[in-house]
């Protein structure tokens, strides 16, 4: 298991364990509660992706933790024009944070540079990467680099020896997803197939079922998050094991870890998304009390990519049903 390292959060908890300590003998935790705080979250998660789901688990322990309110906005179905719509009306009331993902920089780079050009700090987290956080003036983006973790795995599929693979693609538009599939592609030295589909768990065994009765070669499925391997795992159990592709995906489950402790799928990519609610709060806890900021020179605060295999995904199977896995 090749684990992201946790040692960039060594600075931002010496400075809450040591501001906390300073200001109260007893290092009460209500020390570092500004009781104003309010932070507005945008994102494009869709309310059936149980990785956005995580998130918000994170964003809620944070809240109260630091005693803050916040607000957490998404679109019922992917939409780049609401979400604009909602980061909008987001700057509009004036948060002493902002925390949003962007899926598509031409369609939302815009409403962003507006908030940090009226003093709002933002956070990106998920989508959009270090240099476009640093281009719309963001403190950081959090999150992964999906071409990265896209060509890791498309390296460990061509050391499988790995010659008709399919990438399933569940949100169409989000160009990190593109670039997983990207990577993937050159991880493994030529074009792989991307099958659309969405995160209705029928319409994506209907797609995917019949792109593999038109390919049956097929020896490889990447799915690119949980529900969609969940699916993929329900197909290829049905299959003869004769011709049953192998499985990857990115993103993690329950039932995903069991099916990566039993050998059914290879392995799961975690970009440990929990962090990815509950950091930037704590971020701009500290940034509005004690104006304190974790000084991040190239932008980026990266929660992954983590390989999760065989022999470490059951000890992960309580965290993932708790809901920070």
């Amino acid at each position: 298991m090749r684990l992201f390292s946790l040692g960039r959060l060594v600075p931002l908890a010496a400075i809450i364990f040591v501001v906390g300590c300073a200001m109260s003998s007893s290092c009460l935790a209500n020390d570092l509660r500004p009781n104003d705080l309010r932070i507005v979250f945008v994102t494009h998660g869709q309310s059936a992706d149980p990785y956005w789901k995580i998130i918000k688990n994170g964003l809620n322990d944070a809240a109260a933790t630091y005693g803050a309110t916040v607000e957490y906005h998404a679109p019922a179905t992917f939409s780049t024009s609401k979400m604009r719509s909602m980061i909008d009306t987001a700057v509009a009331s004036r948060p002493d944070g902002l925390v949003v993902s962007v899926p598509d920089e031409v369609a939302l780079g815009p409403a962003v540079k507006a908030a940090t050009a009226a003093g709002i700090p933002v956070v990106i987290i998920d989508s959009g990467g270090p240099t476009l956080a640093k281009s719309l003036g963001a403190l950081f983006f959090m999150g992964q680099s999906e071409f990265g973790a896209g060509l890791e795995a498309g390296r460990r599929a061509h050391d499988l020896d790995v010659k008709r693979p399919v990438c399933v693609d569940h949100e169409i538009g989000n160009v990190s997803l593109e670039a997983r599939c990207h990577g993937f592609s050159s991880g493994l030295g030529f074009p792989v197939p991307v099958l659309e589909t969405n995160l209705d768990p029928a319409a994506a065994r209907q797609h995917l079922e019949q792109y593999l009765t038109t390919n049956p070669d097929t020896d490889f499925i990447l799915t690119l998050g949980a529900s969609t391997a969940e699916v993929a795992l329900a197909i290829a159990g049905g299959m003869p094991a004769a011709v049953r592709p192998m499985l990857g995906t990115f993103d993690i489950s329950p039932q995903v870890l069991d099916a990566v402790a039993d050998g059914r799928m290879l392995w799961a990519i975690d970009s440990q998304p929990y962090l990815m609610g509950y950091v930037p709060i704590v971020t701009f806890s500290l940034l509005k009390k004690y104006k304190l900021m974790p000084v991040r020179t190239d932008h980026f605060y990266p929660t992954g990519p983590s390989f999760v295999e065989e022999h470490d995904a059951l000890a992960m199977k309580a965290l993932a049903e708790a809901g920070i896995r």
